[in-house]
C-alpha cells in the first residue's frame, strides 16, 4: 500500500491557468477583428489621402470619442501635430474631448450631449473632416457632433463596431469592425496608424516640408 502524503497543490496554479486561458481567448479574438478590418483597407487608404489633401490644403482635421476612444482620438491628433514615421510639417487636427475646459463649461451650460457638436461649429469649416470613434456607435454627444459636422460643410467618417447603428448612419462613411469591444478598440488603433502611414507617404510625394498651399 502506498503510505506517500498526496502532494498539496499549489493554490497559486488554478488562477495562473485561468489568467492564461483569459489571455489566450481575448489575444485570439484578435484575429477575426482585424481580418474583418482588412476588408476596409481601400477605405482606410482613401481615407489617409483625402486627409493628407484636406490638411495639406490648410483644412483641419477634428476626432473625438468617449472613455477609451477618447484615448485614441488623442492618439491620432498627436500623430498629425508631431509626427508619425518621418519627419515632415506639422498639421492641424484637435482632440475635442481633450480642450477640457471647453468641454466642462459646453457640459455644464448646455448639457453633456452638446460637449463635442458646440466644438464642431466653433472649429469646423466646409471640407475640413470629422472622424468619430465608438463601439457602440450610439453615444448622444457624437450623434449630434455628426449632426453639427453636416450642417457646416464637413466631411464625417466613423470607426465603429460590427452593428449598424445611429452613428455610422449619420457619418458620410464610416468602418465597421465585429468583435468584442476591447477588440474593435485595439483595431481602431491599427486603423488609426494605417491612416497615418497612407498620410504621411501622400505628403512625402509632394516637394517640400509642411502643408501644401491651398
Amino acid at each position: 500500500m502506498n503510505t506517500q502524503p498526496t502532494p498539496l497543490l499549489d493554490t497559486a496554479e488554478a488562477p495562473r491557468a485561468t489568467g492564461h486561458r483569459i489571455v489566450t481567448a481575448h489575444l485570439e479574438a484578435v484575429g477575426p477583428a482585424l481580418e474583418s478590418l482588412r476588408a476596409s483597407a481601400g477605405t482606410l487608404a482613401r481615407w489617409g489621402t483625402v486627409l493628407a489633401a484636406t490638411l495639406g490644403a490648410g483644412g483641419r482635421l477634428l476626432v473625438a470619442g468617449n472613455g477609451g476612444s477618447a484615448a485614441e482620438a488623442q492618439h491620432l491628433s498627436a500623430e498629425l501635430v508631431g509626427r508619425f514615421d518621418a519627419e515632415r510639417g506639422a498639421y492641424s487636427a484637435i482632440s475635442l474631448h481633450a480642450e477640457t475646459s471647453a468641454l466642462t463649461a459646453i457640459s455644464n451650460d448646455y448639457g453633456y450631449e452638446q460637449s463635442f457638436a458646440r466644438q464642431v461649429r466653433a472649429h469646423g469649416r466646409p471640407g475640413d473632416v470629422l472622424l468619430l470613434l465608438s463601439t457602440s456607435g450610439k453615444s448622444p454627444n457624437l450623434l449630434r457632433a455628426a449632426a453639427a459636422a453636416r450642417t457646416a460643410g464637413m466631411v464625417s467618417w466613423a470607426l465603429a463596431g460590427a452593428e449598424a447603428s445611429p452613428l455610422t448612419a449619420a457619418c458620410d462613411e464610416a468602418i465597421r469592425i465585429a468583435g468584442p469591444s476591447a477588440n474593435v478598440q485595439e483595431c481602431h488603433l491599427i486603423a488609426i496608424h494605417a491612416i497615418c502611414r497612407v498620410f504621411d507617404a501622400e505628403v512625402q510625394n509632394h516637394p517640400g516640408v509642411g502643408r501644401w498651399s491651398r
